[in-house]
């Protein structure tokens, strides 16, 4: 059991009790103060998940929560696997609004706007902060759905100057069953929606350890709706990609895909679109969108932990030190970092910075959804004359 205090309006904790009914009451015991205005989590999709539901409502009986499975968790200890950890936010300091998502199918700008003109009066009418300049939206998606592109970019134009990042809900690497949760229950084919005001100074920020080379694939033949790339370069996509990397078609898997990702072009920035398993007729299902025509880059790991230590550097040199990052860190980069034995040194880090947060299947920032990036916010400190 972890949990530190923050001056800054936000508790974190975490519980490793596999119990649902001991890790609510862990997590309520740590976080539970007069100002609690919304508790935010995140779980291993070990847990019995109705038990946890109920746990958490009868703990956190009048504040509301929201949160999502995990494929591993990032506790104020470090990483950790079958586990659940919490933020609290103090409603003195933060206005949190949430929404639910469940037809991703049908959601349209004509959803879309309403969804966000509500939540950011929901905000306004607390007069925490002024709402332009001083809110940003959390979103938590279904990681199986499909559907992150489409809604992410409906969401993003209703948002408009409104910054935004999240990440996809995972279940311990077993691809099967992801979940969010909100108003009391888990859902699937859902996502959850959370607009924070704050008067902290916060920076949404995204970075990855990837550089491009000079190899381009041409996905020829492609299907869509269940992204999966049957043909690069006019060849069987396996074929090509093995090739590519130096491996026989049958060899291939997380690892290989975690260490060689391609990633897609846009306006000067690559956007990596990560593989996530061969299928018996040598196509590639991928974690992100694919079409025909597409260009693929092949990328190249740098060293990811220089790369997470500079931008926690950045983050605190335009901040101040943090008081808390909530991070969506891949749950690729993870498998490099346990491939490399690094994971220690990477706990390190993410401590020494205050990061809490989950492993997920895809993360998003501005509307454009990723892979094998480490994506979140982080939170700055108020003037000392100005607490409460």
């Amino acid at each position: 059991m972890t949990t530190y205090q923050v001056e800054q309006g936000i508790l974190t904790a975490a519980s490793q009790q596999a119990n649902a009914c001991q890790a609510a009451a862990e997590l309520a015991d740590a976080l539970q103060h007069e100002h609690l205005g919304f508790v935010l989590f995140f779980c291993s999709a070990e847990y019995d998940l109705a038990a946890l539901a109920d746990a958490l409502e009868s703990s956190f009986p009048t504040t509301p929560l929201s949160g999502c499975t995990t494929a591993g968790e990032i506790t104020p200890g470090g990483y950790d696997r079958g586990s659940i950890v919490a933020i609290g936010f103090d409603r003195r300091l933060f206005a949190i609004e949430t929404a639910l998502i469940d037809d991703l199918e049908h959601f349209e700008l004509a959803n879309a706007q309403p969804l966000v003109d509500t939540l950011l009066e929901q905000c306004r009418q607390q007069t925490i902060a002024p709402i332009n300049e001083h809110s940003f939206a959390l979103t938590l998606l279904d990681g199986l759905s499909s559907r992150e592109e489409q809604v992410l970019a409906t969401l993003d134009a209703a948002l408009g100057r409104i910054p935004s990042f999240g990440g996809s809900a995972g279940d311990d690497n077993h691809l099967s069953h992801t979940h969010v949760y909100t108003a009391g229950r888990f859902y699937t084919r859902a996502a959850v929606v959370v607009m924070i005001n704050t008067r902290l100074p916060f920076e949404v920020f995204s970075t990855h350890h990837l550089i491009p080379l000079a190899h381009k694939l041409v996905v020829t033949e492609a299907d869509r709706e269940q992204r999966r790339v049957i043909e690069l370069n006019g060849l069987p996509a396996a074929q090509v990609y093995a090739e590519l990397v130096g491996s026989a078609p049958a060899q291939l898997n997380a690892g290989i895909f975690a260490r060689h990702p391609l990633a897609v072009r846009i306006g000067g920035q690559h956007y990596v679109r990560s593989i996530q398993r061969v299928n018996s007729d040598s196509s590639l299902s991928f974690y992100c969108a694919v079409e025909n025509g597409i260009v693929l880059t092949a990328m190249q790991p740098t060293p990811l932990l220089d790369n997470l230590s500079v931008m926690l550097a950045g983050v605190g040199a335009r901040l101040g030190a943090p008081s808390m990052i909530i991070g969506c860190d891949c749950f690729l980069r993870r498998m490099e970092l346990e491939a490399l034995q690094q994971l220690d040194q990477a706990s390190q880090l993410l401590r020494q910075a205050g990061v809490v947060g989950f492993n997920t299947y895809g993360e998003q920032h501005h509307g454009m959804h990723v892979n094998q990036t480490f994506t979140g916010v982080a939170f700055g400190s108020l003037p000392t004359n100005h607490k409460h």
